[in-house]
């Protein structure tokens, strides 16, 4: 395997050992959240963590404060955790994949029903 399927089988590890840890976080601003993926960058320095939140969007916007301020803890875990030369920079964003999807859903069923009407 070359140089993408390491990068695949860290992203995926990272996943994992974030999706474990969120949960224990004792900071309250964070709400129900999801890990949905990581996607680390070629050389390994970067990493982008996409999460789903739920509640409103003061809730989400909450959530996504206490994980940025979390970053560094999240970091030393993955450190103690993975045998890497350098740790990546986390940088969270949030994963709108399904509320992009129910828009659709609800454009193409307005649609349907225009055309029936």
């Amino acid at each position: 395997m070359g140089e993408g399927g390491r990068v695949g089988r860290v992203s995926e590890e990272f996943r994992e050992i974030l999706a474990e840890e969120i949960p224990r976080l004792k900071d309250p601003r964070i709400g129900f959240v999801t890990v949905t993926g990581v996607k680390v960058s070629p050389d390994l320095r970067h990493a982008w963590v996409y999460y789903t939140a739920m509640g409103d969007e003061r809730e989400r916007r909450a959530s996504a404060a206490a994980l940025r301020s979390a970053g560094p803890h999240l970091r030393r875990v993955i450190g103690s955790q993975v045998r890497l030369k350098v740790l990546p920079d986390l940088a969270f964003e949030e994963d709108d994949t399904d509320q992009t999807a129910e828009r659709i859903e609800t454009l193409i069923r307005r649609i349907h029903e225009d055309e029936r009407g």
